[in-house]
C-alpha cells in the first residue's frame, strides 16, 4: 500500500484526492468508487469530479482503529489507489450524525439525546457572503440546532432574486447544462454546511422544491437528471455528519413529478447513502381528502421520520399511530406579519404551537415572516431575527433537555397532553385552557414536586406541598402554563 498514516476522529472526514482525466465530460463519463475496510468488513462510497481534472472520494468512519481503502475506476488514472488512515475517538464536541432512536425520540450515533429545535432559512446561501455571515452570526446566538435550507434557489415570494451560482453550470446563453455541475457552487454550500457543524446545527438539506416558477427548470428535469444530480451530492455531502435529506418541500406541489418518481428518488437516496442519514419528504396544503391528510406513506422503509406541514398542533398523536415514527411539525405556520395566512401568527401563537407538539410526543420547527422593505426576511433569507419566539422556544428546548431520559407521551392521562415516564416524571401542558385547579391521580405512596411553569414569561414556580396519590393542585388564572411533577427521590 502506499500513502502515509492520517488521523480522522470517528465521524470526521476522509478525503482522498487524485488528479483524472478532463476530457470530455467527465461528470457524465468517468467514476470513481472508494472501498473502506475494516475488521474485514468493506463500505464503498462514490467518488466525484470536482472540475479541473480534480476527482474526490471522502468517507466518514464510524469506529475507532485502523482503516484501510483502495480505488476502482475504468481510469488508469484513478483505478488501483490504496492506503490506510488511524480513526481516532471523537473530539468532544462530536457527537456523531443524528439516528432514530425509536418510534418518538431521536438520539446521536454516540447515545447521547437529541431534541430537534430547528428554524428555517430556505435561500441563505444563495444571498451574498455578508448576508451569510449574518445569518451564522445569529444562529450562534439562537436556540436552534437544525436548519432548513434548500440547496436549489427559490422564486417565490419575498425571494426573487438570481444567485450568482446554482447546482447545475450556466452556458453563455444563459442555459444551464443538466449534465455538468458547478464545483464553485458546491464548494459555497460545504462551507456553509461545516460553518453548521461548528454551532451543532443539523443542516437538513431540501433536495428538490416547487418554487421555480418556469424561471429555472429546476422543478421539471428530467428523470436521469435527477438521479444524477442526486448521486452527486450525496457522494459530495454525505460525509458530513450534520446532513439530513429531505427530499423535497411540498412535494405535492411539483406537478412534473408523480409518486412513483418519489418512491424511485427516495429508494436511490436510500441505496446512495452509506451512513444512513435521516430522510424525509415534506407535505404541501393540499391535505385534505374529505375528513382525512394526505401524506406521503411514511411507513416506507426509506423514510426515517414524519416532515409534517399543519396548522393544527394537536394532530402528533395521530400520526404517530398511523406511521410509528418521530414526528417533526416543520411548518406550522411562521411569526410575523405578512398577508399571506401562513407568515402573520403571533410570537405567543408560535410558542403555544411548539408547547402543544412537544406535550404530544412530537418536535416543532420555527420560521420568522416579519415584512421589511428590503425583503429581509428570515424565513427566506436568514439575517437577523427580531420575534418574540425564539428565546421562548429556548426555554422549552431547556425544559425537554432537563427531563429524564426516556420521556414519552403517556395517552392515559386523557384529558390534557402529557409526556413523561409512569411513577417518576409528568410534563402537562394546558395551552389557552385554564382550570382553576386540577385533580392529579398519581401513584399512592410515591412524592412529587409540584411545579408550574409560564410558558411565555418562562418562569417557574415551586408549590411548597409536596403531591402524592389524589391530590388537588391550584392554578393560576391564566393561559400557557404548564406542570411539571418531578418524584422526589429518597422521600417516599
Amino acid at each position: 500500500m502506499t500513502g502515509k498514516m492520517t488521523e480522522i476522529e470517528r465521524w470526521g472526514r476522509f478525503e482522498l484526492v487524485l488528479q483524472g482525466p478532463r476530457e470530455g465530460n467527465p461528470y457524465a463519463e468517468q467514476e470513481i468508487r472508494g472501498y473502506f475496510g475494516r475488521d474485514g468488513q468493506e463500505t464503498m462510497v462514490r467518488g466525484f469530479y470536482d472540475g479541473d481534472g480534480v476527482y474526490r472520494i471522502r468517507f466518514m468512519p464510524g469506529q475507532e482503529g485502523r482503516w484501510t481503502y483502495r480505488t476502482e475506476s475504468a481510469a488508469p488514472e484513478l483505478d488501483g489507489h490504496a492506503g490506510w488512515f488511524a480513526c481516532t475517538p471523537a473530539e468532544a464536541d462530536n457527537h456523531g450524525p443524528v439516528q432514530v432512536q425509536d418510534e418518538y425520540r431521536f438520539a446521536y450515533a454516540d447515545g447521547g439525546s437529541y431534541f430537534p429545535f430547528g428554524t428555517t432559512c430556505y435561500a441563505w446561501i444563495h444571498l451574498d457572503e455578508d448576508m451569510q455571515r449574518q445569518t451564522l452570526a445569529t444562529l450562534a446566538e439562537a436556540p436552534f440546532n437544525k436548519l432548513r435550507m434548500c440547496i436549489f434557489p427559490k422564486h417565490y415570494a419575498f425571494n426573487s432574486q438570481a444567485p450568482d451560482h446554482c447546482p447545475f453550470e450556466r452556458r453563455d446563453d444563459g442555459s444551464f447544462d443538466f449534465e455538468r455541475f458547478e464545483p464553485v457552487f458546491f464548494a459555497k454550500l460545504e462551507r456553509r454546511i461545516a460553518d453548521l457543524q461548528q454551532l451543532g446545527i443539523e443542516a437538513d438539506l431540501i433536495l428538490f422544491h416547487p418554487y421555480d416558477k418556469g424561471r429555472w427548470g429546476f422543478d421539471a428535469m428530467e428523470p436521469a437528471v435527477d438521479e444524477s444530480y442526486l448521486r452527486y451530492v450525496i457522494a459530495r455531502l454525505s460525509s458530513f455528519r450534520n446532513v439530513w435529506w429531505s427530499l423535497a418541500n411540498e412535494y405535492d406541489f411539483m406537478e412534473a413529478k408523480t409518486m412513483a418518481d418519489w418512491d424511485r428518488l427516495l429508494q436511490l437516496t436510500q441505496a446512495e447513502d452509506p451512513y444512513g442519514h435521516l430522510r424525509s419528504i415534506h407535505n404541501g396544503t393540499r391535505m385534505y381528502d374529505h375528513d382525512s391528510v394526505v401524506f406521503y406513506d411514511h411507513k416506507q422503509p426509506w423514510i426515517t421520520h414524519v416532515s409534517a406541514q399543519h396548522w393544527d398542533a394537536t394532530l402528533p398523536p395521530i400520526w404517530h399511530r398511523q406511521f410509528r415514527k418521530p414526528i417533526i411539525v416543520d411548518e406550522c405556520c411562521y411569526e410575523g406579519n405578512l398577508p399571506q395566512r401562513w407568515g402573520n401568527v403571533t410570537g405567543e401563537e408560535l410558542v403555544r404551537r411548539f408547547w402543544d407538539v412537544a406535550a404530544r410526543g412530537g418536535y416543532c420547527t420555527h420560521g420568522e415572516t416579519f415584512a421589511d422593505e428590503q425583503d429581509t426576511i428570515w424565513w427566506a433569507k436568514g439575517g437577523k431575527l427580531h420575534g418574540e419566539s425564539p428565546e421562548r422556544i429556548r426555554f422549552l428546548r431547556e425544559v425537554l433537555e432537563e427531563a429524564p431520559e426516556g420521556c414519552k407521551p403517556i395517552p392515559e392521562v386523557y384529558d390534557v397532553p402529557t409526556i413523561g415516564i409512569e411513577g417518576q416524571y409528568y410534563l402537562q401542558y394546558f395551552g389557552i385552557h385554564r382550570p382553576a385547579y386540577r385533580i392529579l391521580d398519581l401513584p399512592a405512596g410515591i412524592r412529587f414536586k409540584a411545579e408550574i411553569i409560564d410558558t411565555w414569561n418562562m418562569s417557574v414556580t415551586e408549590i411548597e406541598e409536596e403531591m402524592s396519590g389524589t391530590c388537588r393542585l391550584n392554578l393560576p388564572d391564566k393561559i400557557y402554563q404548564a406542570v411539571r411533577l418531578t418524584r422526589m427521590v429518597g422521600r417516599d
